[in-house]
C-alpha cells in the first residue's frame, strides 16, 4: 500500500510541475510559485479535518514547517537555474540529489534497511532519474553553476521529503498546512525584491497556480501516508519519479519528440518502479 501511494504521490507532483510549467510561460514565476503555495495551503486546511487526528504536537508542527522551508528554497533555487537557461543541467542534478540525499539519511541516521531488491531498484532509479530528467538541452548552459543550483534546489527537495517524514501520524496531515505556510513565508520576500516580470500574473493565471499549488499539496498528502507504510528511502525514490510525468504529458498532449535517453530513463524508471514495490 505504501508504494502506490508513493506513486500517487509522483504522480501528482507530476501533473503539478506540468501545469505549473505551461502557466510560467504566460505568467511571472514568482507569482506563480506563491500562489501554488497558497493554494496548497487551502487544500490542506480544507483536507485536514477529514483525517484523524490524536494530537498536534508543536514539534510535528515544526517538522512540517521544515519541511515548507525546503520546498520554499528548493524551488527558488530550481527557478534561478532555470532563469539562467540551464534547464538541461539544473532538472536532472537537483532531481538526482532530491532522492539520494534523503536516502542516505534513511539508511545512515534513521535506520533504514532496504532488502536486496529495494537496493538494486534504487541502484537504478538514480541513472534513471537522471536520463528522464534530461531534454535535449538546445541553448542551456552546462556550467558549474547551473550544477551548483541544481544541488541547491535538490538539497531543499531532500529537506522537505525527510523532514515531513519525521511528523508523527498522530498529527494528520497538519505537518502539511504548517509546510505550506512555511514555504509561502519561504518565497514572500523574492516577491518584493523580484522584477516586474517574475511578479506578473492576472487573476485567473494566480487562480490557476492555486490549483497547481493544490495539487502538490495533494502529493505531500500522499507522500505523508506513504512514509507511514513504506521506508523513508523506499517513499522517496518512489516519489521522486514525478519527472517522468512531465516527459510523458509533453509527447503525449505537446508531440513532443522523446530522446533515446529518456525512452533508457523511462524504461529504467519502470524497472525501478517493479524492483522497489516487489521489495
Amino acid at each position: 500500500m505504501g508504494a502506490l501511494l508513493a506513486l500517487a504521490s509522483a504522480v501528482c507532483y507530476g501533473l503539478s510541475d506540468f501545469a505549473g510549467g505551461l502557466l510560467s510561460r504566460r505568467a511571472g514565476f514568482v507569482a506563480v510559485a506563491l500562489a501554488g503555495q497558497l493554494g496548497g495551503l487551502v487544500l490542506a486546511l480544507a483536507a485536514a479535518p477529514a483525517f484523524p487526528v490524536t494530537a498536534v504536537p508543536v514539534s510535528d508542527l515544526g517538522w512540517g514547517a521544515l519541511s515548507g522551508v525546503g520546498t520554499g528554497l528548493g524551488m527558488l533555487f530550481l527557478f534561478r537555474g532555470l532563469s539562467r537557461g540551464a534547464m538541461s543541467m539544473v532538472v536532472p542534478v537537483s532531481a538526482v540529489s532530491g532522492v539520494a540525499l534523503p536516502a542516505v539519511v534513511g539508511v545512515a541516521l534513521l535506520g533504514d534497511h532496504p532488502s536486496a531488491l529495494s537496493w538494486l531498484g534504487i541502484a537504478v532509479a538514480v541513472p534513471a532519474l537522471w536520463l528522464v530528467s534530461r531534454g535535449e538541452g538546445a541553448g542551456g548552459r552546462r556550467t558549474g553553476a547551473s550544477a551548483f543550483d541544481g544541488l541547491l534546489a535538490g538539497t531543499g527537495i531532500a529537506l522537505q521529503y525527510v523532514a515531513l517524514a519525521q511528523a508523527a501520524p498522530r498529527a494528520g496531515v497538519w505537518p502539511v498546512v504548517t509546510g505550506r505556510l512555511a514555504a509561502a513565508l519561504t518565497i514572500l520576500p523574492l516577491l518584493v525584491t523580484a522584477g516586474a516580470a517574475a511578479r506578473r500574473a492576472g487573476g485567473r493565471q494566480v487562480l490557476l497556480a492555486a490549483g497547481t499549488g493544490a495539487m502538490a499539496a495533494t502529493a505531500l498528502m500522499f507522500y505523508l501516508a506513504a512514509t507511514r507504510e513504506e521506508l523513508l528511502v523506499v517513499a522517496v525514490v518512489l516519489s521522486s519519479f514525478y519527472p517522468a510525468i512531465p516527459v510523458l504529458l509533453g509527447i503525449t498532449a505537446l508531440r513532443e519528440r522523446l530522446s533515446a535517453l529518456q525512452t533508457a530513463g523511462l524504461l529504467g524508471a519502470a524497472a525501478a518502479i517493479g524492483l522497489l514495490t516487489l521489495g
